[in-house]
């Protein structure tokens, strides 16, 4: 993996996501997409629009980004989420992996993780 700069799509999904705007956040996704969430799925573009309208701008997430980095092609995208969701057995900072696949131009596949550093 190495690092890269935010540009393109994962660039306007960002801002978009930063701005809390539905329109613009679907904008950069195909009609197709899928996003996995917290292990949930949300498949094609009325899935998506839901998630966005009720967890991200609902919630009014926004993403602080901590670093981007290329993996053969696909975007790692890691930052502090902030916003008013239940941060029930959360750390203060919520730093949670993006991993966006994107094809001509737009978001095919977005997976949100909270990872944590592997023990050994």
């Amino acid at each position: 993996m190495r690092p890269i700069e935010l540009t393109g799509v994962i660039a306007e999904h960002i801002n978009a996501v930063n701005a809390l705007d539905t329109d613009r956040i679907v904008a950069t996704f195909t009609p197709d997409a899928f996003v996995n969430d917290n292990h949930r799925e949300f498949m094609g573009a009325d899935a998506v629009r839901r998630w966005v309208a009720k967890e991200m701008v609902g919630d009014k997430v926004t993403i602080d980004v901590h670093e981007v980095l290329d993996h053969h092609g696909d975007t790692i995208v890691r930052g502090a989420y902030d916003g008013d969701f239940d941060r029930s057995n959360l750390p203060d900072e919520i730093i949670l992996s993006n991993y966006f696949g994107v094809r001509d131009g737009k978001i095919v596949s977005l997976v949100v993780i909270h990872n944590r550093p592997a023990e050994y």
